[in-house]
C-alpha cells in the first residue's frame, strides 16, 4: 500500500522530535502500521532551522496552509499551539479532507467540540493522544482499553513543572517563589509560568480526560481551576506530619447529579502510589467499575516522549483510513450520538474532604467555637493537631496553629463555615484551605 503522507505544521522541540523518532523506527512503524508513514512537507516561520532538522527528506516551507492544500498529504500534525492560528489551520485542513493529529491540548479543551464535530460531518480523524501527559497513552488506555468500564473517576499530576516545584519545595522546605526561580533556571518553567502554576494547563488536560472518561462534550469554561502559588512550605510540612503529600491534581469525578471537574493542589495520603511522584513526571489513576484502580506513569513532556504520542496517532489513522467513517474509533471513545448531558457541577456542589490551618490566639475555648461552627453546618472532624506557631514558621507568642481534617462534605458548607471561622477576634491570620482525596 501507498505509504500516508503527513505534513507536520511546526518543528520545534516535539516535532523535532516526532522527525526524528519516525526515521529512526521507520521499519518497526511500518511492521505496526501495515504501511509507510512519511513526513512529506514540513512549515516553520524557521525554514533555515527546519531544513537542518529534516535534511532532503521533506520539503520545507514558511507558509503553513501550502501543507493543507497540498493534495498528496494525508495527515496534517499541528504543533505550534494556542488558540488562534492552530485553531484556524486545524479546521482548514479539516475542511480539505486532512486527518488531524494535534498536541495542543489548549485549542481541544477550548474549541473541541467545534472541531470533532467539523472533523465527523467531513469523515475524518482528529487525534491527540500527545495532547495529555506526553509519552504516556492515558487517551487510548480510556478510549480503548477501558471502554468495558463505567469510569467512577480520574485523577492526575498531569503537570510536570508544578510537580517539580511541589516536590523541591517538600525536599528542601522552601517556599514557592524560590523554588520557581530554580524551576526557570534548569529550564522545567517558562519564562511565562503562568498556565502551569495556576493550574491552567493541568485543567485543559482534565477537561480532555473527562470527557473521555464519561463521554461528555469538552467544557473548559465550567473547570474549577487553582494552581499552586499560594502553598507555603508551612503547609507543606504540616501535611507531611500529617501523612500526606501535597500534589496538583486534576480530577473528574461522576455523580449522581453531574461531574466534578476540578484542579487544585490536593493532600493525598504518603502510602498512595500517586503521591511518591516526584520530579517532573506525570502519573494518571482511573477508577473503573470492573478493572478498579489503574495508574499509568511516565514522562509528560519532552522532544521523544511526546514525539511517541504523536506518532501513535499517526499508526492508529494509518491503520484506519481506508475503512469507513462509521466504523473508526470515535474521537471521545462515545459515538457522537451517544454523548451524555450530564452537568459539570459547580465548585459548591463539590464533595470532599479538607484540610485546614488556623493561626490562633491561645486561649481556652477557640478550639470548641471552631467546632461548633463545623458543626453547625454538618461538617464531621476526622482528626485535630495543634502546634505551636514558631515550631515551623518560626513566630512566637501567644500564638498557636491548628490542622482540622474533615470527613467528606460540600464545598458550599465548608465555605460558610470558613466565613463564619475567620470572623472570630481569635482567627489572627487568613485560613488556609485544601482539599484532601483518599484515592481509594
Amino acid at each position: 500500500m501507498r505509504p500516508v503522507k503527513v505534513g507536520l505544521l511546526g518543528i520545534g522541540t516535539v516535532g523535532g522530535g516526532t522527525f526524528t523518532v519516525l526515521s529512526r523506527n521507520q521499519e518497526e512503524i511500518r511492521r505496526r502500521a501495515g504501511r509507510g508513514i512519511e513526513i512529506a512537507m514540513v512549515a516553520d516561520l524557521n525554514t533555515e532551522r527546519a531544513k537542518e532538522v529534516v535534511g532532503d527528506a521533506a520539503q520545507v516551507v514558511a507558509d503553513a496552509r501550502a501543507v493543507i492544500a497540498n493534495p498528496e498529504i494525508d495527515v496534517v500534525v499541528e504543533l505550534i499551539g494556542g488558540y488562534g492560528i492552530a485553531k484556524a489551520l486545524v479546521l482548514e485542513a479539516i475542511a480539505a479532507g486532512k486527518h488531524v493529529v494535534t498536541a495542543n491540548k489548549a485549542l481541544l479543551a477550548v474549541h473541541g467540540t467545534e472541531i470533532f464535530a467539523a472533523a465527523r460531518d467531513k469523515g475524518v480523524m482528529v487525534a491527540f493522544e500527545a495532547a495529555v501527559a506526553g509519552g504516556i497513552p492515558i487517551i487510548k488506555a480510556l478510549r480503548e482499553g477501558l471502554t468495558a468500564n463505567e469510569i467512577q473517576w480520574v485523577a492526575g499530576i498531569i503537570n510536570g513543572t508544578t510537580n517539580f516545584i511541589l516536590s523541591e519545595m517538600r525536599d528542601k522546605g522552601l517556599d514557592f517563589d524560590v523554588v520557581l526561580k530554580e524551576a526557570q533556571r534548569l529550564g522545567y518553567a517558562e519564562a511565562d509560568p503562568t498556565f502551569d502554576i495556576e493550574g491552567v494547563d493541568a485543567a485543559h488536560k482534565a477537561t480532555l480526560l473527562s470527557a473521555i472518561a464519561f463521554g461528555v462534550p469538552v467544557q473548559f469554561d465550567k473547570a474549577h481551576v487553582e494552581g499552586i502559588t499560594k502553598l507555603s512550605a508551612t503547609d507543606i510540612k504540616y501535611a507531611e506530619q500529617l501523612g500526606y503529600r501535597i500534589k496538583l491534581l486534576g480530577i473528574a469525578r461522576r455523580r449522581d447529579n453531574g461531574i466534578e471537574l476540578r484542579t487544585h493542589p490536593t493532600l493525598v495520603p504518603m502510602r498512595r502510589l500517586i503521591a511518591n511522584v516526584e520530579g517532573a513526571m506525570n502519573a494518571v489513576l482511573v477508577q473503573g467499575d470492573a478493572v478498579g484502580t489503574t495508574m499509568y506513569y511516565g514522562k509528560g513532556a519532552g522532544s521523544e516522549p511526546t514525539a511517541s504520542a504523536v506518532i501513535a496517532d499517526l499508526v492508529d489513522i494509518a491503520r484506519q483510513i481506508d475503512a469507513p467513517a462509521g466504523s473508526r474509533v470515535p474521537a471521545l471513545g462515545f459515538q457522537s450520538n451517544q454523548l451524555s448531558n450530564l452537568p459539570i457541577l459547580p465548585i459548591d456542589e463539590v464533595i470532599t474532604a479538607f484540610y485546614l490551618r488556623l493561626r490562633v490566639a491561645d486561649q481556652t475555648g477557640v478550639l470548641a467555637k471552631i467546632t461548633s461552627i463545623l458543626a453547625d453546618q454538618g461538617i464531621s472532624i476526622d482528626a485535630v493537631i495543634q502546634r505551636e506557631a514558631d515550631e515551623v514558621s518560626g513566630e512566637g507568642g501567644n500564638q498557636t496553629d491548628l490542622m482540622i481534617l474533615t470527613h467528606d462534605t460540600k464545598e458550599g458548607a465548608m465555605n460558610k463555615a470558613l466565613t463564619a471561622m475567620q470572623a472570630l477576634p481569635t482567627v489572627l491570620a487568613p485560613i488556609v484551605k485544601l482539599r484532601k482525596e483518599e484515592l481509594a
